[in-house]
């Protein structure tokens, strides 16, 4: 996002109490790209590249699109939306002067496809599609050039060369962006300007290019491409692949099958198994947000600035293996068909370990290298026991790898390594008390030693533990999972019948706290190494369900869930209660049905109650749940009115969804089954 479109957003949000000024928001609109470029469609049509962390490419920034006649541009605005069968294309519908034009988007592989195309002949000959797409090569706004390539347009900084081309004739000029003294206007400035002050060699140092394309056919249509390239790939190679997508996907029915062919090679074929419904829409989402190399980004970038955050366009080693031990989980159960997703998971962690065996804060997903944070305490020199650390994510990838070894490829050497590796990392910050050092919480914003990094220690060690490894890796890692099991004690809170949010200074925070949820899928874990306790399943229940009344929200409104953790007032704005949070409400289902399977072999009528309770929350994250958005997105949080905020989809809860949905739908089946079986007597 360059500050022109900061600075423009600023001026349209102030005032508005759902709106922080400045960010490039998702929460409207849908988004396209199942390879690794990732584009948004406004429901103007406008698009939007949130390309960066996949490909390294920036695209286009902003732009417009409308009818022009008689040298009046009819811009599109505000357009009706949805997918196309389950395909990545997206569909918008405009009413334009008394014309239904619908607009057809697709992204494949770093090409993207919009066809205009009106429902009936145009009175007018003369009519033409106006098309202003304003580029940022590598994120620049200025030091750019256009060259003209007859019908066709690169914009160009160093290394990232954009190309647009179209499927019918077209012109091509330049547009002047903003100058000073718009910027400074206590207006937002026109996109694009209405005069470009006949500047021609500032045209042609302009992002910006208008396209002045023809409609042709029975029922006038155009399709334009536009193509991300680097130098590797050539001036005439770009421009080929520009021209001859524009040209290959020059019909409605050209592109629509691209679309699905690109949903039948990036998409796997269980995704439709009896029973687990909207496992589809969950996994489109989470194709949007993988590099080619499997790497995830939490989210698309909203905020480039850090105005009010610290960026989600990178790949947290948290959110990833997170949603990389979810899918595991779920392919386990319901056989998916992720194999080829697990094994680039798998392979991208073993590259970017760090020589300690942990794993850094963020990276960028197209390449792994390291990204900009504030918990790289391992990173900096001399600092290894800097409390700038987020050892939860560490343990994470690693019960995913040792998970993968088990169930996925027990003859991958790689992994075998990189968990050896782990155990020192993981030894190096649990502490004599079988507890986790002083670190950073999964919410990044305290310290102390968390419940939540206990609890994932304690699944990452058993996992290991089960793991098909050397005996005395496995043994050690049985060992220290009997530590922190012990170690958990001591953050129980007796008097309120719950675990703290955290130990700090000697003292326990009593605050609820919903990544404590993990606790419960760190005990069936153990459980499977060690049996787990009366005592402690009696803890674990009671937790459990004073943390779901704790942070459970109903307000007058549309909407209900689980909020973040008690007292949490971040981008609340005027709002005076926490925000409801999608990935805490699937947290919360996953949890209760964790317990559930947990209690079969103590208490099945507990079992079976926590079990409902995990289907009554994940109701609400279903496809059809209150919590979605259009596309089937699950926003980061929510206000009470129901108005989504921060990144959007966010690809944690979408996986904590399939798995908590196949878990329980396998539930269910084994209590049918044992409900049919004969009674004897």
């Amino acid at each position: 996002m360059e500050l022109h479109s900061a600075l423009n957003d600023v001026k349209r949000s102030r005032g508005d109490p759902h709106r922080f000024p400045g960010e490039r928001r998702s929460t409207a609109g849908l988004f396209s790209g199942l390879d690794d470029r990732l584009v948004h469609v406004a429901p103007d049509g406008s698009l939007r590249d949130y390309s960066y962390p996949l490909t390294g490419l920036a695209g286009i920034e902003r732009s417009r699109f409308g009818l022009e006649e008689d040298g009046t541009t009819d811009w599109f605005d505000g357009g009706q939306q949805r997918y196309v069968e389950d395909t990545a294309v997206v569909e918008t519908v405009h009413e334009i002067d008394g014309h239904t034009v619908t607009q057809y988007d697709l992204t494949v592989d770093r090409t993207h496809l919009t066809r205009i195309e009106c429902s009936s002949a145009l009175d007018d000959s003369d009519v033409t599609l106006r098309a202003c797409l304003g580029f940022t090569p590598e994120g620049r706004a200025g030091r750019v050039g256009q060259l003209r390539h007859g019908d066709a347009v690169e914009i160009h900084h160093d290394r990232e060369r954009d190309f647009a081309a179209t499927s019918t004739d077209a012109t091509v000029t330049g547009h002047v962006p903003e100058q000073f003294e718009e910027l400074l206007a206590a207006e937002p400035s026109e996109f694009p300007r209405s005069t470009d002050d006949g500047r021609y060699e500032e045209g042609r140092l302009s992002p910006i290019a208008i396209l002045d394309v023809s409609l042709e056919g029975a029922t006038p249509a155009a399709t334009i491409a536009t193509v991300l390239s680097e130098p590797d790939d050539g001036r005439t190679a770009g421009l080929e692949r520009a021209r001859a997508a524009a040209s290959d996907h020059g019909s409605t029915d050209a592109l629509l099958e691209a679309g699905r062919k690109q949903y039948d090679r990036r998409l796997p074929d269980g995704v439709g198994a009896d029973g687990l419904e909207g496992i589809a829409t969950d996994l489109r989402v989470l194709a949007f947000l993988r590099a080619a190399n499997g790497a995830r980004i939490a989210g698309p970038e909203f905020d480039p600035f850090f105005r009010y955050t610290g960026g989600y366009g990178y790949t947290w080693f948290r959110d990833d293996a997170e949603i990389s031990s979810f899918l595991l989980e779920a392919d386990h159960r319901a056989d998916i068909g992720l194999s080829e997703w697990h094994r680039e998971s798998a392979q991208f962690y073993v590259k970017t370990q760090l020589a300690d065996g942990t794993w850094p804060h963020r990276v960028w997903p197209h390449n792994g290298r390291l990204a900009p944070g504030w918990a790289h305490g391992r990173v900096e020199d001399g600092d290894a026991g800097s409390v700038d650390y987020q050892a939860d994510q560490t343990a994470s990838v690693a019960a995913f790898l040792a998970t993968y070894l088990r169930l996925v490829d027990s003859d991958d050497d790689g992994v075998r390594d990189a968990l050896a590796a782990t155990l020192d990392g993981l030894d190096a910050v649990l502490e004599d008390d079988g507890l986790p050092g002083r670190v950073q919480n999964a919410w990044e914003n305290m310290t102390g030693r968390f419940t939540h990094t206990a609890a994932t220690y304690l699944e990452a060690y058993a996992a290991i533990a089960r793991a098909p490894l050397p005996d005395d890796h496995r043994d050690h890692a049985r060992e220290q999972a009997q530590a922190v099991y012990e170690g958990i004690d001591a953050l129980w809170l007796d008097d309120r019948g719950r675990y703290a949010l955290r130990l700090e200074d000697g003292e326990l925070d009593g605050r609820f706290d919903g990544s404590t949820f993990a606790l419960a899928a760190a005990h069936r874990e153990y459980d499977a190494l060690a049996d787990v306790d009366d005592d402690r399943i009696n803890r674990l229940c009671q937790h459990v369900e004073a943390t779901l009344e704790g942070l459970y929200r109903d307000p007058d409104g549309p909407i209900e869930g689980i909020a973040r953790f008690e007292g949490d007032s971040w981008r609340t704005s005027d709002q005076i209660e926490p925000k409801i949070w999608t990935v805490t409400t699937a947290w919360g289902a996953q949890a209760a049905a964790e317990l559930g399977q947990l209690l079969e072999g103590h208490d099945p009528d507990a079992a079976a109650s926590f079990e409902d309770r995990g289907r009554e929350l994940l109701a609400l994250v279903d496809p059809d749940g209150p919590l979605r958005r259009d596309g089937g997105y699950l926003p980061e949080q929510l206000f009470d009115d129901g108005t989504p905020d921060s990144a959007t989809p966010l690809g944690w809860p979408h996986a904590l969804r399939i798995a908590t949905a196949t878990a329980l739908e396998t539930a269910a089946r084994a209590e049918d089954t044992s409900s049919q079986l004969p009674v004897h007597e």
